[in-house]
C-alpha cells in the first residue's frame, strides 16, 4: 500500500465522526484467504491491535503482511483530497493512494463525504487503549465482510496549512495534466518490473519492528526536520507500494525516487519573493513569477513542469509570527481582500507541483494605508433630566489616523480624522424626563359619616408635567395634631372608603399623586370626625389579691372600645351560684371595689359592664370566684378537772366550722389570767395537763382552727390545784468567812450554807432538814442560814436540803460541794541573808521553785517608829530586800504563813542592825607641774560622816605595767610629789577612809578609789617674762583619763560611720 502524506487533522474529527470516508471494493483474490501486503515508508509508523489485545508498532522501512481469512479488505483511512487507486499486478492487487480534485463551495469550506455505514470502533485512536493518537486519521476504505486484523497508520506531520475557512473561494485545478500523467505512467512501470521479485516474499515475516521515533517539538507549527520556512523535505513525495521485493530492492528504489524528488523539489524552492503593487487602505495587490531552474542544460527539459500551484500565506505578527494561507491556485497574481488599515504585512510564496512542495519564498514586507475612520458604535444615555440629555459612544477605530473631532448630530454620529469622516451610526431616540405633576385638589367627604368608615373623593392635578398620572397616594393621620401619617391608599382611581376607624375620633387626611416625573406636593388636610358609640364589652373583673371568707376584692380595666367617648362610669352585678337572683353590687368611675357580706366558701358570679355618653354597652362575661373558708365559731368554756396537786383534765365541744372541718384546737393555759400560753395543739377535744403547782390559780382557754384560720378563743375558765408539800428548795450556797458573824465559825471545822424560802405548796414550812453526808441529817427550824461545825479539816461534804410541812417533806433540793479548809500553817524562821547601810535582804523557808506554787503565802511585817508592826510584804515568795533604812540602825521583823485555812500566828520579833556606810567615791584628783622633778595633787574634800573623821589616801603607778603604790594618808586634800622622771608616765588615784569609833575600838571603812589621772613629765623651757600670762604656760595640762580617751575615740569613729553611710547613700543608691 502505497500513500502520500495528507494534509494536518485534527484528531478530534475523528470522535465526532466528522471525517469524510471513501469506499471502494478492493479485491486482492479469490479463496477464503487472502494476503494483504503493508509497506511502511521510511520515517512512518505502522500500529496494529493483536489477538490477544495489545498494541504493537512498526516503524518503517518495512513491509507487514496481513492474513484476511473471509477475503474482506481492511478499512483504508485516506486524508481529505486523496482517493485509493486499485493496481493489479500479476494477481496481486494492491491501493495507490492519489490526490483527486476535490469539491470547492463558497465560503472555502470543505464538502463532507459521510460514508454509508460508521468506521469500526477499533480503528479509532482511543487515549486509554493505545500509545499516543496519530496525527493523521485517514478516510476509510471499506469492502465486503468485515476485517479481521484491526490497525491504525500513523503518520509524521510533515505540512503546516492555515485554518480551512480562511481559503479564498478559488477552487484548484485538476492535478492529472499531461506532465503528471506522465510521471504516473512511469511509477506504474517500476511497479510491475519489480512485481516478480516481490511475489516470492509474499508469506515471508515482516522486518522487526522499530522503536517508534519520540515526538519532536513543534515551534510555530513546523516539525523536526523541516527548513526555515516550515516546509519538510522529501515528505510530500508520491509513493507506491511493491509487493515481493527484498529489503535491498526497496532501498535502492527509495534511493532513486529521492533523487528524483530532491531535483523537483529544488526547482519548486527557487522561486522569489512576490512583489507588492496597488497598496489600499483594505487591499493590495501580489504578484510572483513562476520558479526558474538553476542547473542550466543539464536538466531535462520533459521533467520541468508547466503548471504550478501556488500557496500565497500572509501574516501581520511579525516575520516570524503566524502564517496564514490566503491564496491556492495556478495564477501567479492575487488580490487580497479584507485587510486592516495602517497595518504591516509580510507575505510569502510557495510552489507546489505533482504533490511536492517547495520551499516558502523569502518574505515581502507592506503596510496598508490609512483610511476614515469605522463607523462610531450608536450613542447610549448616561443621564437625563426633564430637559437635558447626556449621551456617551465609545470611540471608533481610527484606521491609522488619530480621530480628531466627532459631529454629533440629533440622531446620529459621525467621526473625524484627516482622512475624511467616518459613516454615520444608527439613528436612536430619546425622550426627556417629565416634570413632576401639580397639586390635586383637596379631598371632600362623600356621602355619610359613619363610626367606623366614611368615603372621600378629590380631583386630579390640572398640571400632569408632561405625563400620565398613574397613582395617587392617600395619607391619614389620627388626632388634630402631629406629625405622623400613614399611607391607607395607593391606586389610580380618585376615591376611596376609609374604614375600619375608631369611633368619636378626628382624622386628617391628604393626597398627592405621582407620575413619571416624580412626586407632586400633598393637598391641605380634611378633618373629619368620626361620631361615638356606646362601649364594647369589658373584660370580666379579676380578683385582686386572695378571696376572703365574706369578702373579696375585684379589680377590672377600661374596654379596648370606648366607642369614642371617654368611659365615665362601671356597672358591676353579682349572681349566687344556689340561686338565679342578681343584683348591682357596685355602680361608678372607679376600676375597683370589695364586696362584702359574703358567705364563706360560696361561689359567687361577677359580671361588668362599661358607660360612655353614648350609653351602657354590652356586659362583659361572667367571672366565677369562691369566697375563703371562714374561721370556726367562738368555743364554748372548758371544763376543767384536777386529778392531781401537779395535773388537771381539760375537755371541750365542737364549734360551728364556717364552712370547713375544724383541723385543731388550741389550749391555753397560764398561771395569770392575761398571759397565758399554749400548752396542747392538735385535733382532740381533751388534754392532760401535767407539771402544775400545788395550791395554784390557773386560767385556760379554747379556740378552734381550719384552713381559713383561727376561731375567736372561748372565755376563760379559772381552777385552783390541792395543797402538797413544799417545792424543792433553791439557791443552797455555801457562806464565805467574811458572810459568817460567829465567833465561833472555823474554816476548818465548820461550815456554814444558806438557802432561799422555796414555795410552802398551800401548807406552812415548818422547819428544814439538812443532809450533809454519812451521819444523820440535821433538822432545824425556819431559819435560811445555818452552819454546821464538829467537821474533819481539808474534807469535802456534799450538802443538800429539803423543806416540811403539814403534808410531808418536800423533794431534796440540788446536791452542792463543800469543803473545809486545812489548819493555817507555823510561822517560818527569819534570817538576814545579805545587809548594807541602807538595805537588809531578809529570808525564810525553803526558797525554792517549788515553794513558789505553793498555797502557802507569807506576811512580813516591821516595827514602825510609833512601836507598831506595818506590813512590808504579802506572797508567796522566800526572800525580801528592805530598802532606804538608815545606816547603823537596828530593825524588828516577824513573819506568819496563810493559806485557804486561814493565817497562822506571827512568829516571835527578830532584830536586824544595819552598818555604817563607807564614804562616797572621790572625783579624779588635779595634778599641777611644780618643776621638772615636782608635782603637786589636790582632790575633793568630804565632810565627816556622822561624827566620824574622814582620812585620804593617794596611790601612784609609774609606768605602764606596774602596781599602785600609796604615797600618802592623812587628813590632807593635797600632797607634793617629788622624784618624778622625765618623759614617764604616772598615773595618781585617790580614795576617803572614815575613822569609825566604836566601843570595841577603832575601825576604818574605806572607800571606792577615784578614776585614774595620768601625768607625763617634760622638760620645761626658761620663762621668757615674768607676767601673769607667762606663768600659766609653764604649767602642765592636765591629761585626760582613759574613758575621755575611748569616749573621743567612740565619737570619732560614729562620725566616721555616719560619712562613709552618706557617701554610699548619695553615690551608689541614688
Amino acid at each position: 500500500m502505497m500513500a502520500e502524506h495528507p494534509p494536518l487533522l485534527d484528531t478530534t474529527s475523528i470522535i465526532s465522526s466528522e471525517i469524510p470516508l471513501l469506499t471502494s471494493p478492493i479485491v486482492s483474490g479469490d479463496g477464503a484467504q487472502q494476503v494483504i501486503l503493508v509497506q511502511v515508508n521510511p520515517g512512518e509508523a505502522f500500529t496494529i491491535r493483536r489477538e490477544d489485545g495489545q498494541f504493537q508498532c512498526i516503524t518503517g522501512p518495512a513491509q507487514v503482511p496481513m492474513m484476511s481469512p473471509n477475503g474482506s479488505v481492511p478499512t483504508i483511512y485516506v486524508p481529505p483530497g486523496y482517493a485509493p487507486q486499485v493496481i493489479e499486478d500479476n494477481g496481486v492487487r494492491r491501493v495507490v493512494v492519489v490526490p483527486q480534485a476535490p469539491e470547492f463551495h463558497p465560503g472555502g469550506h470543505t464538502v463532507i463525504h459521510r460514508p454509508p455505514h460508521p468506521p469500526l470502533p477499533g480503528f479509532l485512536p482511543l487515549p486509554a487503549m493505545i500509545p499516543p493518537p496519530p496525527r493523521h486519521i485517514y478516510s476509510p476504505v471499506t469492502g465486503a465482510g468485515d476485517m479481521a486484523t484491526q490497525y491504525i497508520p500513523q503518520y509524521h506531520t510533515s505540512q503546516v496549512y492555515g485554518d480551512v475557512d480562511t481559503l479564498p473561494a478559488h477552487g484548484r485545478s485538476n492535478f492529472r495534466d499531461e506532465r503528471s500523467s506522465k510521471t504516473y505512467e512511469r511509477l506504474q512501470k517500476k511497479l510491475k518490473d519489480r512485481h516478480g521479485t516481490q511475489k516470492d516474499k509474499l508469506n515471508s515475516p515482516p522486518s522487526s519492528p522499530q522503536k517508534c521515533p519520540s515526538p519532536t517539538s513543534e515551534p510555530n507549527g513546523l516539525t523536526k526536520g523541516q527548513d526555515a520556512a516550515g516546509i519538510s523535505t522529501g515528505s510530500t513525495k508520491c509513493k507506491s507500494l511493491d509487493k515481493g521485493k527484498s529489503n535491498s530492492q526497496t532501498d535502492t528504489e527509495v534511493e532513486e525516487k529521492d533523487e528524483e524528488t530532491k531535483a523537483l523539489e529544488a526547482l519548486l524552492s527557487n522561486i522569489a519573493k512576490p512583489v507588492v503593487s496597488d497598496i489600499q487602505a483594505r487591499t493590495a495587490l501580489l504578484m510572483w513569477s513562476p520558479p526558474s531552474s538553476d542547473t542550466g542544460e543539464d536538466t531535462d527539459k520533459n521533467d520541468i513542469p508547466e503548471v504550478y500551484t501556488y500557496e500565497v500565506m500572509l501574516s501581520s505578527t511579525g516575520k516570524d509570527g503566524k502564517y496564514k494561507t490566503v491564496y491556492i491556485g495556478e495564477e501567479n497574481k492575487v488580490t487580497v481582500n479584507d485587510l486592516r488599515p495602517a497595518t504591516d504585512y509580510h507575505a510569502k510564496v510557495q510552489v507546489e507541483c505533482n504533490c511536492v512542495k517547495g520551499s516558502p519564498s523569502e518574505t515581502e514586507s507592506f503596510t496598508t494605508a490609512s483610511c476614515e475612520p469605522d463607523t462610531p458604535n450608536l450613542p447610549r444615555i448616561t443621564n437625563r433630566t426633564k430637559n437635558s440629555l447626556t449621551l456617551q459612544w465609545k470611540a471608533s477605530c481610527d484606521n491609522g489616523s488619530k480621530i480628531h473631532s466627532y459631529l454629533l448630530e440629533w440622531d446620529e454620529v459621525i467621526a473625524y480624522n484627516s482622512e475624511g469622516k467616518s459613516s454615520p451610526s444608527e439613528t436612536v431616540e430619546y425622550i426627556t424626563c417629565p416634570d413632576k405633576p401639580g397639586v390635586p385638589s383637596k379631598p371632600t367627604v362623600k356621602g355619610k359619616i359613619h363610626a367606623q368608615s366614611f368615603k372621600i373623593i378629590w380631583d386630579p392635578p390640572k398640571d400632569n408635567g408632561g405625563a400620565a398620572i398613574h397613582t395617587y397616594v392617600v395619607e391619614m393621620s389620627e388626632g388634630l395634631s402631629g406629625n405622623k401619617w400613614d399611607t391607607i391608599y395607593s391606586g389610580a382611581a380618585r376615591e376611596h372608603v376609609c374604614d375600619r376607624l375608631n369611633p368619636g375620633s378626628s382624622y386628617r387626611l391628604r393626597v398627592y399623586c405621582v407620575g413619571e416625573g416624580g412626586q407632586s406636593t400633598v393637598t391641605d388636610s380634611l378633618l373629619v370626625q368620626t361620631p361615638a358609640v356606646v362601649p364594647g364589652p369589658c373584660q370580666p373583673p379579676r380578683l385582686q389579691g386572695r378571696p376572703r371568707a365574706r369578702e373579696i376584692q375585684l379589680r377590672w380595666g377600661p374596654p379596648q372600645v370606648d366607642g369614642g367617648s371617654p368611659i365615665t362610669c362601671y356597672g358591676l352585678e353579682m349572681f349566687q351560684a344556689e340561686s338565679d337572683e342578681h343584683r348591682e353590687v357596685y355602680q361608678g368611675s372607679d376600676v375597683e371595689c370589695t364586696v362584702g357580706s359574703l358567705l364563706p366558701g360560696r361561689m359567687y358570679s361577677f359580671r361588668l359592664r362599661a358607660a360612655n355618653k353614648a350609653g351602657f354597652g354590652p356586659y362583659s362575661e361572667k367571672c366565677e370566684i369562691t369566697t375563703a373558708p371562714g374561721p370556726p365559731d367562738q368555743c364554748k368554756p372548758p371544763q376543767v378537772s384536777c386529778r392531781s396537786a401537779a395535773c388537771a383534765q381539760v375537755s371541750w365541744e365542737v364549734p360551728v366550722s364556717n364552712g370547713a372541718d375544724v383541723m385543731e384546737y388550741r389550749l391555753e393555759w397560764g398561771g395569770v389570767e392575761g398571759c397565758m400560753q399554749i400548752s396542747y395543739c392538735g385535733p382532740g377535744l381533751s388534754c392532760e395537763v401535767k407539771g402544775l403547782l400545788p395550791a395554784t390559780i390557773y386560767y385556760c382557754r379554747v379556740q378552734a382552727v381550719n384552713v381559713a384560720g383561727a376561731g375567736p378563743f372561748s372565755e376563760v375558765v379559772a381552777c385552783m390545784t390541792p395543797a402538797s408539800v413544799p417545792a424543792v428548795v433553791t439557791c443552797l450556797r455555801g457562806l464565805s468567812e467574811d458572810e459568817v458573824e460567829s465567833p465561833h465559825y472555823s474554816p476548818s471545822t465548820c461550815l456554814a450554807i444558806s438557802w432561799e424560802e422555796p414555795c410552802d405548796h398551800g401548807s406552812e414550812i415548818l422547819g428544814y432538814s439538812i443532809d450533809f453526808g454519812d451521819k444523820q441529817p440535821i433538822t432545824v427550824g425556819k431559819d435560811l442560814t445555818y452552819f454546821i461545825d464538829g467537821l474533819q479539816p481539808d474534807t469535802t461534804y456534799r450538802v443538800r436540803i429539803q423543806a416540811l410541812n403539814s403534808l410531808g417533806a418536800g423533794p431534796f433540793s440540788h446536791t452542792i460541794k463543800l469543803k473545809t479548809k486545812p489548819l493555817p500553817p507555823d510561822p517560818p524562821r527569819l534570817e538576814c541573808a545579805a545587809y548594807s547601810s541602807q538595805t537588809l535582804k531578809l529570808k525564810w523557808g525553803e526558797g525554792t521553785a517549788k515553794a513558789l506554787t505553793d498555797s502557802i503565802q507569807y506576811h512580813l511585817q516591821m516595827e514602825d517608829k510609833n512601836g507598831r508592826f506595818v506590813s512590808l510584804y504579802r506572797g508567796p515568795c522566800h526572800t525580801y530586800k528592805v530598802q532606804r533604812l538608815s545606816e547603823s540602825t537596828s530593825y524588828k521583823f516577824c513573819i506568819q504563813a496563810c493559806n485557804e485555812a486561814g493565817e497562822g500566828p506571827l512568829s516571835q520579833e527578830y532584830i536586824f542592825t544595819t552598818p555604817k556606810s563607807v564614804p562616797a567615791a572621790l572625783k579624779a584628783p588635779r595634778i599641777e607641774r611644780i618643776n621638772d622633778h615636782t608635782c603637786e595633787i589636790t582632790w575633793e574634800v568630804l565632810q565627816p560622816m556622822k561624827g566620824d573623821p574622814v582620812i585620804y589616801c593617794l596611790q601612784v603607778m609609774v609606768g605602764k605595767d606596774s602596781e599602785f603604790k600609796q604615797i600618802y594618808k592623812g587628813p590632807d586634800w593635797s600632797f607634793r610629789y617629788t622624784g618624778l622622771q622625765l618623759n614617764c608616765e604616772y598615773r595618781f588615784r585617790a580614795c576617803a577612809i572614815r575613822q569609825c569609833q566604836e566601843a570595841t575600838g577603832h575601825q576604818d571603812l574605806v572607800g571606792p578609789y577615784s578614776t585614774p589621772v595620768l601625768f607625763i613629765s617634760q622638760r620645761t623651757e626658761p620663762p621668757a617674762s615674768t607676767n601673769k600670762d607667762t606663768v600659766q604656760t609653764t604649767r602642765t595640762q592636765w591629761s585626760q583619763s582613759d574613758q575621755v580617751c575611748a569616749a573621743v575615740i567612740l565619737a570619732l569613729f560614729a562620725i566616721f560611720s555616719i560619712l562613709i553611710a552618706v557617701i554610699i547613700q548619695y553615690f551608689v543608691i541614688k
